[in-house]
C-alpha cells in the first residue's frame, strides 16, 4: 500500500484515525443493525444465507478498504446482486443510509464520517438510477437523497 500521506481521498489527504479496524468495526457493526431492522433485515435475510455473512461482511471491508484507503482489495460488481432484489426502493435506500450514518456516528470522527457518507450519499444515488433504468423507470424521477434529508436511526 502506499504511503498514507501520499492518498488523496476526495480532494483531500486521508485522514490518520483512518485504518482497516475502523473500516471492520463500521462494517460489522452497521450490518449488525441491518440485520436487526424491521425493513432490511428481511430484505438481507433473504437474499444472504446465515452461513454467508461471514463472506459479505469480509467482502464490504474490502469494498470500502478499496474505496478509502485505496487497498485494491476489492474484486466484485456490487451492483448486480442489488438490481436481482425485486421491490428495492427509495425508503430501503433511505433506511440504509440512516443506519449507516448512525453507525458512523457511533465509531468514526468527523472527518472519516464525511468521507464515508459522501461515498455512502453517492453509490445509493447510482444504484437507484441503475435500478430505476434496469426497470425501464424514468431515472429523470430520481433525485438525490442528501443527508439532511435523512431521519435518525
Amino acid at each position: 500500500m502506499e504511503d498514507r500521506t501520499t492518498i488523496v481521498v476526495d480532494g483531500g489527504t486521508l485522514p490518520p484515525a483512518l485504518d482497516e479496524a475502523m473500516i471492520h468495526t463500521v462494517v460489522h457493526r452497521f450490518y449488525d443493525a441491518i440485520q436487526a431492522d424491521p425493513l432490511l433485515g428481511p430484505v438481507f435475510g433473504g437474499a444472504i444465507k446465515p452461513e454467508a455473512w461471514p463472506v459479505h461482511l469480509a467482502k464490504m471491508c474490502d469494498f470500502w478498504s478499496s474505496s478509502l484507503l485505496r487497498s485494491g482489495r476489492y474484486e466484485g460488481r456490487p451492483l448486480p446482486p442489488h438490481l436481482r432484489l425485486p421491490g428495492l426502493d427509495e425508503k430501503h435506500f433511505r433506511r440504509w443510509l440512516e443506519l449507516f450514518r448512525a453507525t458512523l456516528r457511533e465509531t468514526c470522527p468527523p472527518e472519516v464520517r464525511k468521507l464515508f457518507m459522501g461515498r455512502a450519499l453517492r453509490m445509493a444515488q447510482s444504484f437507484r438510477l441503475a435500478i430505476a433504468f434496469s426497470r425501464g423507470e424514468d431515472t429523470l424521477a430520481v433525485k438525490p437523497i442528501v443527508e439532511d434529508s435523512l431521519g435518525d436511526a
